[in-house]
């Protein structure tokens, strides 16, 4: 599995324009991947495009080569605007091409809270040279900004930017009530956020704008991913997190996380071993070789119940991991100490 990952490619890209009719937008795409053997996730809306697609090189040129010629984006994509990283097909269980009515599910209205009222885009190497300057403040006490990470919390665990604040929120449906809930956090604040590939902070930023708090609101252009082509010892330690069968890429040797069981580095995930449980868990192989495959003892347990059971009968849904985590944790500003070393 080690090996063949690196005859084809994984893409990921998003565009935000006006779709007139998603629905055919969406038919197209579908055979166009279909045509070329791709599998993945693709999001269409009347706002724009969003995919992540994975398959043979021969097939994600070729893709990308009429992404920039169909009329809808020639104006607007351009070869940069696709990241790229080792894999292929078999990184996806299948082809999903779908309408919703955001292409990043932020579960605000785009006609409410539009991708046209962006933060600031900055190349990877400006954001290096902002973070750079943060962290030696930071390092001073005196630092006007905050470094945000827009994603969810099991992605900032395995990777993150030193010294960023990494909203320990499930799903970025949950991002605007934290802002909400949290916005004395932000007042009169340079705010530099990133994502994976740069479309949650298309929406996020704009909702934060939205609020007027901020002094300025900032953002990695091409996310994390472009971010690490220039810079894979730079400011970003640990994986990268990515949504297919392959959970992470790595740009350095760096692990930032541990075993949930015991302690020992590790960063990568499984999903829980416990049925209908989605939590990914950090188990490293010796604890995996004792038995300890699910994200906690909840689930654990309800693995041997299962076991035991009767056909037909069915357990309640439940699970630590979920109950523990507030929806919208609430940040206390003067105790916030900063992680600024190495993480």
């Amino acid at each position: 599995h080690a090996m063949d990952s690196k005859v084809g490619e994984v893409l990921l890209y998003y565009c935000y324009c006006e779709v007139k009719d998603p629905e055919k937008l969406c038919a197209w795409q579908k055979a166009l991947c279909q045509h070329l053997h791709l599998t993945g996730k693709v999001r269409v809306a009347s706002e724009g495009i969003n995919g992540t697609v994975g398959g043979s090189k021969v097939a994600t040129s070729l893709y990308i080569e009429v992404m920039l010629s169909q009329p809808l984006f020639s104006d607007i994509l351009c070869q940069e605007d696709f990241k790229s990283s080792a894999g292929g097909a078999h990184c996806f269980p299948d082809l999903r091409v779908g309408v919703f009515q955001e292409i990043v599910p932020m579960g605000v209205d785009p006609n409410i809270v539009s991708y046209k009222e962006t933060g600031i885009h900055l190349s990877p190497q400006e954001f290096h040279k902002e973070v750079e300057q943060y962290l030696s403040q930071a390092s001073l006490g005196q630092s006007d900004t905050i470094l945000l990470d827009c994603r969810n919390f099991y992605e900032s665990k395995i990777g993150h930017f030193q010294g960023c604040l990494a909203p320990d929120i499930r799903k970025f449906s949950y991002f605007p009530s934290y802002i909400d809930e949290n916005l004395e956090l932000f007042k009169d604040k340079r705010v530099l956020m990133y994502c994976t590939g740069g479309i949650r902070c298309e929406r996020g930023s704009a909702y934060l704008r939205s609020k007027a708090v901020c002094r300025e609101v900032y953002q990695l252009k091409g996310g994390i991913h472009k971010y690490l082509e220039e810079f894979p010892d730079g400011f970003y330690r640990g994986k990268l997190f990515v949504f297919d069968d392959r959970y992470a890429i790595c740009s350095n040797e760096d692990i930032i996380s541990a075993c949930r069981y015991c302690g020992t580095l590790w960063d990568q995930y499984k999903l829980c071993s416990s049925q209908h449980c989605r939590q990914l868990v950090l188990t490293c192989p010796s604890c995996r070789n004792k038995g300890l495959t699910a994200c906690c003892p909840v689930c654990q347990e309800k693995e041997l119940k299962v076991a035991s059971m009767a056909p037909g009968q069915t357990l309640k849904e439940e699970c630590e991991c979920t109950r523990r985590r507030p929806r919208v944790p609430i940040e206390h500003v003067s105790q916030r100490t900063l992680d600024i070393g190495k993480d």
